[in-house]
């Protein structure tokens, strides 16, 4: 089975407190971009996993996808050996989901080549246990998340007229990095009511991570302005960044960025 999980940007973030289990809660808006991996599942005498495209570095151990099926086997423990393959093309560490949306895409995946027949509910349940944007990839589709990310709630928007672009600028934020400057508050405006309109989406809607991480890499808040000068109508750094994402009324004619840079454009075409 071949299938390609697929990246996601976020539409506003905001931290609004820390909790008691050293974990925030959030709210944001998920949004599922066409930028993918490819992976491939098929059975095998042995388990194995091969890696391709951009390289995972650390231990496999540790890769989502064998996490997820090392999950799985705790419940149903006759399945069979499989041999992966993942060809990685969406950028790590970059505030893209895709590590998220492996370990996702692999459980439904697996779901459907075994015949587990579980629905979605309970796919989004292993998913938290993998991360908390893991259950978004389970429906693949606009979600408001809360909590840590994990409580998903339908939402209404059209996107189907926008392109995307996103730029990469090779600027690895960990975790600890993107927390240690956020000082979690409930966001100023709804923003359900705010994406609903997205002439004010510049004003009202942000993400609490640029805060902390423009000034320490002015080159990441530099993109953002290069992408509302070239005509977005919304820029922002998606997820714990780095990537920025630009939205557009139609394709660009974008700078030239630097050779290291990673550069994506394509039409959205998003509705749900």
């Amino acid at each position: 089975m071949l299938l390609f999980p697929n990246a996601k940007i976020n539409l506003g973030l905001y931290i609004t407190e820390k909790r008691k289990d050293g974990y925030h809660n959030l709210i944001t808006c998920m949004i599922p971009i066409p930028l993918t991996d490819a992976l491939e599942i098929i059975p095998a005498d042995k388990t194995s996993f091969k890696n391709t495209g951009i390289l995972i570095p650390g231990n496999e151990k540790d890769n989502l996808i064998l996490k997820a099926l090392k999950l799985l086997r705790k419940d149903f423990n006759d399945l069979p050996n499989i041999q992966i393959h993942l060809h990685k093309t969406i950028p790590m560490g970059a505030g893209l989901g895709g590590g998220s949306a492996d370990g996702a895409f692999a459980i439904s995946m697996m779901n459907s080549m075994f015949d587990l027949h579980l629905e979605d509910w309970f796919l989004e349940d292993y998913a938290a246990e993998l991360g908390s944007d893991c259950p978004f990839f389970i429906e693949n589709k606009p979600k408001i998340a809360t909590g840590r990310g994990e409580i998903l709630e339908d939402l209404s928007i059209d996107l189907s007229d926008c392109h995307l672009v996103l730029i990469n600028p090779a600027i690895h934020i960990g975790t600890k990095e993107a927390y240690a400057g956020v000082s979690p508050a409930a966001p100023t405006y709804d923003i359900r009511e705010t994406l609903a309109d997205r002439k004010l989406w510049k004003e009202r809607l942000s993400n609490d991570f640029e805060t902390s991480i423009f000034p320490k890499h002015p080159e990441i808040a530099e993109v953002k302005e290069q992408l509302y000068t070239s005509g977005a109508f919304y820029a922002s750094m998606s997820g714990s960044g780095s990537t920025v994402f630009g939205l557009f009324d139609h394709a660009p004619k974008l700078l030239d960025y630097p050779e290291h840079y990673f550069t994506y454009s394509a039409p959205l075409e998003v509705k749900s």
